[in-house]
């Protein structure tokens, strides 16, 4: 593949076409479409697959020529811009804030459990073309999908746990699934956070482990045979990506707790698996994934400290590059008001901990006030300093087999809370 600039009076060829909307496909290998973006926006090149129309301003064009007899065409935005992207590297922290493909901003994003579960590549293409193309630049999904049980070929699982031994399926029915997800991810733009564990049963989780190898909930973090099993499931998953630039982070668990345990319980255990995945990848962001629970507070339940988690005091474990913190004030007997407040606190403590956090999950489940309530939480967090992007719980659409998974929650594609809670919101974010 071959790149030549050419000069901005090029751009004069392209305005008979339909122009891109905002964060729309605008080009790359077999795309016929327009390469000409809205105002204010510019065509950004990622990879042979595709391009985007992402905020800027353009000077020159890059002309990408083929094997193919197609031609695409993107544009770099001017070198004196705040807002160089430079497609396809690492993302980092700057401060309070995160840089992806060289943009340091507030970034908007979701959450999909289940797109690594999908058996048809159609369907994966789809979701994240309806995510990016909306603005969402990060997803959060499922790296774990743990069985003691081994299912149907059908069926997708990534690690089959039993009677103290462990398999990692790398099959097609396995960790390949993964595979097609970090690709189509790469191709457009999309950075995903993977998470190893859940602490909740649903795929699996912590309690597949004790099934396998004994113990409890609470004692699974300091179990010898189990934790040196989920450390060999972490390598193996992220040896798979260490140089993929779809990754934004690995995540150490889905809302880790240790119900009446000691605050060191899990401190330990995120500083160790924390490093652990440093020394295996120092490319990539590493997060622990709770919600946020255990600081200084008005003493309501998600303050405390009684789920185990000192959140200020694991904020400050080294090899933890940002925080995280989820909002689900109907399942933690608070108000949807009180949210603002959960927001505000969360920010002022990264503020002082010099790190960004991420508003990493959020949901209720009353239909009528998704977008007054929710979209306050997003306006909130926007407003404050010290957090970094959102992450709607969870991302609904229309697949092959039908709608995907509703638990309330959702908020699904090209509906009237679609457009309040992720269309203006983008905007919003600018």
């Amino acid at each position: 593949m071959k790149f030549v600039l050419v000069l901005s009076i090029v751009a004069a060829v392209v305005i008979v076409y339909a122009q891109v909307e905002e964060y729309g496909k605008c080009g790359g290998q077999g795309y016929s479409g327009s390469i000409a973006c809205v105002s204010g926006y510019f065509c950004q090149y990622q990879n042979q697959w595709y391009s985007q129309c992402v905020p800027g301003a353009v000077t020159t064009l890059i002309t990408t020529k083929t094997s193919h007899t197609n031609t695409v065409t993107s544009a770099l935005p001017s070198s004196s811009s705040t807002k160089t992207p430079v497609p396809g590297t690492y993302v980092k922290t700057k401060g309070l804030k995160f840089t992806i493909d060289g943009v340091t901003k507030y970034f908007a994003g979701t959450n999909s459990y289940w797109i690594a579960f999908l058996t048809n590549n159609a369907d994966v293409d789809l979701v994240l073309d309806h995510m990016i193309t909306s603005g969402l630049r990060i997803l959060r999904i499922w790296g774990f999908n743990d069985v003691n049980t081994i299912p149907g070929s059908d069926t997708v699982y990534f690690q089959y746990l039993s009677a103290g031994t462990a398999t990692i399926n790398t099959g097609a029915n396995g960790l390949q699934r993964l595979d097609y997800v970090v690709k189509a991810a790469e191709a457009r733009g999309m950075k995903l956070i993977i998470n190893f564990v859940n602490n909740w049963n649903d795929y699996g989780g912590i309690n597949a482990y004790v099934n396998a190898y004994g113990g409890s909930k609470t004692s699974w973090y300091t179990n010898t045979a189990a934790q040196g099993q989920y450390k060999a499931y972490i390598k193996a998953v992220v040896s798979r990506y260490i140089t993929s630039t779809a990754i934004f982070a690995w995540e150490l668990g889905n809302e880790p707790r240790c119900n009446g345990c000691d605050t060191s319980v899990i401190y330990d255990w995120a500083t160790s698996t924390s490093q652990y995945i440093k020394s295996l990848d120092s490319n990539h962001l590493v997060t622990l994934g709770d919600e946020g629970f255990g600081l200084p507070g008005d003493g309501s339940y998600p303050y405390t400290y009684s789920e185990g988690v000192d959140w200020i005091k694991n904020l400050g474990i080294s090899t933890l590059d940002f925080g995280t913190f989820h909002l689900y004030p109907s399942s933690w007997g608070t108000t949807n008001e009180w949210g603002n407040s959960w927001i505000t606190t969360h920010a002022v403590a990264c503020q002082a901990a010099g790190k960004p956090c991420l508003f990493e999950e959020y949901g209720i489940t009353l239909a009528s006030d998704k977008c007054s309530v929710e979209g306050k939480w997003q306006n909130t967090s926007l407003a404050t300093t010290g957090i970094a992007g959102d992450l709607f719980w969870d991302f609904g659409d229309t697949i092959s087999s039908g709608k995907t998974s509703d638990d309330g929650n959702t908020i699904f594609y090209n509906t009237a809370d679609w457009t309040c809670l992720v269309t203006n919101h983008v905007k919003a974010i600018g």
